[in-house]
């Protein structure tokens, strides 16, 4: 799989490396509140090397994986996965995840998402791209309707975290909204 470049990040291929920088948040709740329940227990060291082990060696075909780097440096930042990829009716869903503190807020979110949409689109051929957040998370929310992501619905009272339900929001872009968007930019 090729490398996915942007003007200051890349998509890439993960790592052995990688292992540590996904050890240092994988077990923290401020970034695994806003993730779904496979992160409502500790993970161990080998959890995570198990997991990463099962996408170094490729073993979903309904999936595809990347890390999130720095395109000079190839440094992760975090990583963006396509996951659920129903090949007979076009469509994925994904997940991203940028840990750090200090790299929230400064676009690189947005520039994934959009290497990302058009990986999707123009070389996996997809029509429909979803995903799924919790309410309370208003910065993904946000940086969604930046790229074009459209509210479909809510479950509502879907998730429980901190004592408290929350509505799970469905968000989607469709191919052709995609390409609409690139068109006018």
């Amino acid at each position: 799989m090729p490398r996915l470049l942007g003007k200051n990040i890349m998509l890439r291929e993960y790592q052995a490396e990688d292992l540590s920088f996904m050890r240092a948040w994988v077990n923290d709740a401020n970034i695994t509140d806003n993730l779904s329940d496979l992160f409502l227990q500790p993970h161990s060291q080998k959890d995570t090397e198990r997991y990463l082990n099962s996408i170094l060696n490729h073993e979903y075909s309904d999936q595809i994986h990347f890390v999130i780097a720095e395109k000079e440096s190839d440094k992760y930042l975090g990583q963006v996965d396509i996951i659920h990829i129903d090949w007979k009716n076009r469509f994925a869903e994904f997940g991203i995840v940028i840990p750090a503190e200090s790299n929230q807020n400064k676009g690189i979110g947005s520039e994934a998402i959009h290497l990302l949409q058009d990986y999707v689109f123009r070389k996996l051929n997809l029509t429909r791209l979803q995903l799924n957040l919790h309410e309370y998370n208003l910065r993904a929310y946000n940086c969604y309707k930046k790229c074009g992501f459209i509210e479909e619905g809510r479950l509502r009272k879907h998730f429980f975290t901190n004592g408290q339900y929350w509505d799970t929001i469905s968000m989607s872009i469709l191919k052709d909204e995609y390409l609409q968007l690139q068109l006018s930019d």
